[in-house]
């Protein structure tokens, strides 16, 4: 679900109806709905809410997409109006009142009763329920027998950060440093990290981490590199270069550097970063990332404790948007970087734009991080002239473009195909221009309707980050007192009970998206093993839609409840058209072999032999994208009046750098 723009039709009066209406249009599973927000009063107390009306939705997104401007603005008119304006609310003062009554009668704060009213994105009456719901638990929680209240007290995160006992000892000074891209967040608070005692640094990504561990080694660090599939241990660490989610909270340190804080919002991985600001026991925590974390950044450092500093900082070079389209291929230029969004489209962008005499870097979220950085170090280093990517080169990859050239504004989201936010428009875009190599950065659209989708994205003011709400993942200890709690034994009921008890009883923190670890608990909990090991291969990081994968980790996962070593088979690479989705999906298989080898090493005994693999194997996939190249250009020969570049000696023996 996301907030959404329409495409090239003529907006203004649509814009000025929603503006006055104090509405937005989002997409909610595949269809348009309209949001809005106001607010009741109940007993002199104003209620705040922001909804879906019930009769909210519009359509599906290929219904909507085929009505012209008039007939948007006449549905959305006759959806959103005064008289469903007045259905609302009375529907709202109804449900509040009797949440009121409630209140009174027990001696209650309905407070968090009525904050479920603000909830954008969903039904008007669903949320009404979740209300009634909210008053009702803490009606019963006054009566509710005393087993019941000890499950409840288990999961009861308002004393999450408490659990960090270090770092709430610890008097913390924050200090965000928000920006856009290219604007040099990370300089200042890196020079920090590395002229400290000690410190760690915590990214998104594997790729950043091995950045950072890098330059921290260049400027004479002694630091280690802990990420969930890579140990690189330095015998006398001072630092540690991390990936956020191995953050070690019982290691005090003079600095830590959280990186792209504005993944707090992330229902997947955002609970990394919670964790991350309740328990990082570090004397100076820098918070990097967007301008618009501003306010849940305040909300988190308030509620865990410590002194806050935010510095905003503007973008080091301008950033321009073309006036025309690229309209053609013909158009393209050395140093510009096109813009897809699935790996398909990428590969076949890429053997286009080859065809027109460029050597081409391809980076997507299929390939390892070593392939992705070796192929943005191509095109840095000046070998390949054009990069063809996905929104994986948005974050965490040295690409300098002159110019960010989208070939769609349109991106599959799971569940249906919209047009991207402007958050992720303007992450993308800023890649444009880099200071000190382009001086001014340039944008455009392959085509005049992605071209003017993704002008009005760039102007569109980006909406903050919530100040509550922020995401939080069980950890074994919470699972554990769950179940001494509750009595029950099973992995999938104790995420179950954790999601449900949070949802109802606590609205400052939100269960993280467990839908694939609830999954994998479901066959997990068949079999004889521990809830620790349970636990642990629950948040394996393989992907449960690519059979080969699940298939091992089921049968690892039954040799470890049989007390049986896994045995690391050396996969081969199937010739044909598909070899290089085979090799992909490989190196994804020795890495989740070397994260369990790091967690369970009796079982998983090669792990030194799966990082040679993921290496090797990175190193073919790298050698077969350039050989690719080679191929297409080949065989079509050069554009008219350009020379494609020299090449330089493969991958395979220059090396990663490691």
């Amino acid at each position: 679900m996301t907030d959404t723009l329409l495409d090239t039709d003529d907006t203004s009066a649509l814009d000025d109806y929603l503006s006055a209406s104090q509405a937005s249009l989002i997409t909610v599973e595949g269809s348009y709905a309209v949001s809005v927000h106001g607010e009741i009063i109940i007993n002199k107390r104003v209620v705040p809410y922001h909804l879906v009306p019930d009769a909210g939705f519009l359509g599906k997104v290929a219904k909507w997409r085929k009505l012209d401007a008039d007939g948007r603005l006449s549905l959305l008119q006759e959806r959103w109006n005064a008289a469903s304006r007045a259905e609302l609310e009375s529907e709202l003062r109804q449900c509040a009142l009797k949440i009121a009554r409630i209140a009174t009668e027990h001696e209650l704060d309905p407070g968090s009763a009525f904050n479920a009213f603000q909830a954008r994105h969903e039904l008007a009456r669903l949320r009404c329920k979740v209300a009634l719901e909210r008053i009702e638990a803490l009606r019963d929680n006054r009566t509710q027998a005393h087993e019941a209240s000890k499950t409840h007290d288990a999961v009861n995160l308002s004393l999450y950060p408490e659990s960090f006992t270090l770092a709430q000892k610890m008097p913390r000074h924050f200090i965000a440093i928000l920006g856009p891209t290219n604007s040099g967040k990370t300089h200042a608070a890196m020079e920090h990290l590395i002229r400290a005692h000690s410190g760690v640094y915590l990214a998104p990504l594997r790729l950043l981490a091995l950045e950072n561990y890098n330059r921290m080694l260049d400027a004479g660090v002694a630091v280690s590199l802990v990420t969930g599939e890579q140990r690189k241990l330095h015998p006398d660490a001072t630092h540690v270069a991390s990936t956020v989610e191995m953050l070690n909270p019982n290691r005090a340190v003079d600095v830590a550097v959280i990186d792209e804080i504005q993944l707090l919002e992330d229902a997947d991985r955002g609970a990394a970063w919670t964790a991350a600001v309740c328990g990082v026991p570090a004397m100076t925590v820098y918070l990097l990332g967007a301008l618009e974390a501003e306010q849940a950044i305040e909300a988190l450092v308030e509620r865990v404790g410590g002194t806050l500093e935010v510095r905003k900082l503007e973008r080091k070079s301008p950033l321009e948007m073309e006036r025309q389209p690229l309209g053609s291929l013909r158009n393209l230029q050395a140093g510009d970087v096109l813009i897809a969004f699935s790996r398909r489209d990428v590969l076949s962008w890429r053997d286009q734009v080859i065809e027109q005499g460029f050597p081409v870097s391809a980076i997507y979220g299929n390939l390892s991080p070593e392939v992705r950085a070796a192929q943005a170090e191509r095109f840095v280093e000046g070998e390949t002239k054009i990069v063809v990517g996905t929104d994986a080169i948005g974050m965490g990859l040295n690409t300098p473009a002159r110019r960010v050239i989208f070939t769609t504004s349109n991106k599959f989201d799971g569940v249906s195909e919209g047009t991207i936010s402007a958050a992720l428009a303007k992450q993308i875009a800023g890649r444009a221009g880099r200071f000190g190599a382009h001086e001014t950065g340039f944008v455009a659209g392959l085509d005049a309707s992605t071209h003017k989708i993704i002008a009005t994205l760039l102007r569109q003011k980006i909406e903050p980050l919530p100040a509550t709400g922020f995401f939080v993942a069980p950890n074994l200890d919470y699972l554990q007192q769950i179940s001494a709690a509750s009595g029950q034994l099973k992995l999938f009921t104790l995420l179950e009970l954790f999601t449900r008890h949070i949802n109802v009883h606590d609205e400052f923190f939100l269960p993280a998206n467990l839908t694939d670890q609830m999954e994998k608990a479901k066959w997990l909990d068949v079999l004889p093993l521990s809830l620790e090991d349970r636990y642990t291969f629950s948040l394996c990081p393989v992907s449960t839609r690519i059979p080969m994968l699940e298939r091992a980790l089921k049968d690892w996962a039954g040799l470890r409840s049989q007390k049986k070593p896994a045995p690391l088979l050396r996969m081969e690479g199937m010739m044909g058209r598909n070899e290089l989705q085979y090799l992909e999906d490989t190196c994804k298989l020795y890495a989740a072999y070397a994260w369990l080898g790091y967690r369970m090493p009796d079982t998983f005994p090669h792990e030194d032999m799966a990082q040679s693999l993921m290496q090797s194997t990175s190193e073919k996939i790298d050698q077969m994208l350039q050989a690719q190249n080679t191929k297409h250009r080949h065989g079509h020969g050069a554009r008219k009046g350009h020379k494609p570049a020299g090449r330089r000696q493969p991958a395979a023996k220059k090396g990663f750098r490691r």
